[in-house]
């Protein structure tokens, strides 16, 4: 005769690990003062000096970036990756992966059409005068997107991308587990891994400590550290002017691991 048994029950006398963490982080990366059209224009008229601001000023700003990246991946030997469509970009990073034997560096920078907003010149007439005049204006655009997938000493894979037109808007993906595992192996304590997780530990608690420590300063500093190695849309004139990239929240999953001592205990449930 079996005795029915709660949830509770189950799980405080079958499970060997349980871990609480970030999963997979997904944040946008922006420079506040060029999201709106205002912002735009002072970028080109008064900080930059053109008479006008136009999206005439934007290309050459587009082609020396693209150019930049182009020569870093070639001076580096780090693979250009052109995304088939239908293309799983995180298939892609896995092969890459699996090859790398370095603490840290970049896998391959992926290229991809995706559409975005974008900001335009449109021209207007002057109902007095009768001149024309370029005026800013919010659009959307398919244009390139720059995947830089790279291992990070502290955080593991992870990858930025930018957006190869003004004003380069771009995304940062992290995730919680590798961090963790990048963390134990660094302190020197010893761990199972899955695929996306930690099967066991040694020192759960100290796991859990690591995973609560992850914290908004930290993944600021990784965005801050890649940024100043990788190419660089805006000049230093333009970051010190305050023209730097600002993060925000854009997707965020978090995980609950509670590993059971054997898998009759799952079927239990």
């Amino acid at each position: 005769m079996s005795i029915p048994q709660t949830v509770t029950e189950i799980l405080r006398k079958h499970v060997t690990l349980e871990v609480e963490c970030i999963d997979r982080m997904y944040l946008n990366l922006y420079v506040p003062k060029l999201q709106y059209e205002g912002g735009v224009a002072s970028f080109f008229r008064y900080h930059r000096g053109a008479t006008f601001a136009s999206s005439a000023l934007m290309a050459p700003m587009t082609d020396a970036f693209v150019s930049s990246i182009k020569a870093y991946a070639k001076a580096n030997e780090i693979p250009l990756v052109y995304f088939a469509k239908k293309q799983r970009k995180d298939d892609v990073a896995a092969e890459y992966l699996a090859q790398f034997n370095q603490e840290e560096g970049v896998l391959f920078i992926g290229v991809a059409q995706e559409k975005v907003s974008v900001f335009r010149t449109q021209k207007r007439r002057n109902p007095e005068t009768g001149q024309s005049y370029p005026w800013i204006v919010r659009s959307t655009a398919m244009v390139n997107q720059y995947y830089i997938y790279a291992v990070d000493r502290d955080f593991g894979p992870f990858f930025i991308k930018f957006c190869s037109y003004f004003p380069y808007n771009g995304r940062l993906c992290i995730n919680g587990h590798e961090y963790a595992k990048r963390q134990l192996q660094q302190k020197g304590i010893s761990f199972e891994a899955l695929d996306n997780g930690i099967l066991s530990c040694e020192a759960s608690e100290q796991l859990q400590a690591i995973c609560d420590e992850l914290s908004a300063d930290k993944i600021d500093a990784l965005l801050r550290r890649w940024l100043a190695r990788l190419p660089h849309p805006f000049t230093a004139e333009d970051r010190a002017a305050g023209y730097r990239y600002d993060i925000s929240i854009l997707q965020a999953e978090f995980a609950l691991t509670q590993v059971l001592d054997r898998p009759l205990s799952g079927r239990i449930l």
